[in-house]
């Protein structure tokens, strides 16, 4: 089971710097990030994607500290993790992790992880605005 230092739902713009400090370890040599961000496009937009709203089931955070817990199988790491909520624009980061291990293969096994176990079982949805005031909304796995 993973180290959690951080594993939140956030209203607040992420901060990539904080994880990198929550997860750093004098023992561990390996770190990897992934930054997920609001971008302007969208295979199923007509126009150009403007923002995004997202929403959480309240039981969200500790879901996403389970996940963070459980990624990679029999993998050790250190884990921060965190997901925004509320009202996004272009660029804005929708999530931030942050991941150390001893050794990168580690690392990288298991902040890919978290992200695809996120987009799967996370229950968030995402209100998708484009540019011509047409929205869609998008669910787990969306």
């Amino acid at each position: 089971m993973n180290d959690v230092r951080l594993a939140a739902m956030s209203e607040e713009l992420l901060d990539l710097d904080a994880h990198l400090r929550a997860v750093e370890d004098p023992r561990l040599g390996g770190v990897t990030t992934f930054v997920g961000r609001v971008r302007d496009n969208d295979p199923d937009a007509q126009t150009p994607v403007v923002g995004l709203e997202y929403s959480s089931h309240p039981d969200a955070e500790a879901t996403l500290r389970r996940i963070a817990e459980q990624a990679g199988g029999d993998a050790s790491a250190v884990v921060a993790v965190s997901h925004r909520v509320g009202r996004l624009e272009v660029g804005d980061a929708a999530v931030v992790i942050a991941v150390a291990s001893e050794h990168r293969a580690e690392a990288f096994e298991v902040c890919r992880a978290v992200i695809e176990d996120i987009k799967r079982d996370l229950p968030v949805w995402k209100r998708q605005l484009e540019s011509d005031g047409t929205t869609s909304w998008k669910g787990i796995g969306g």
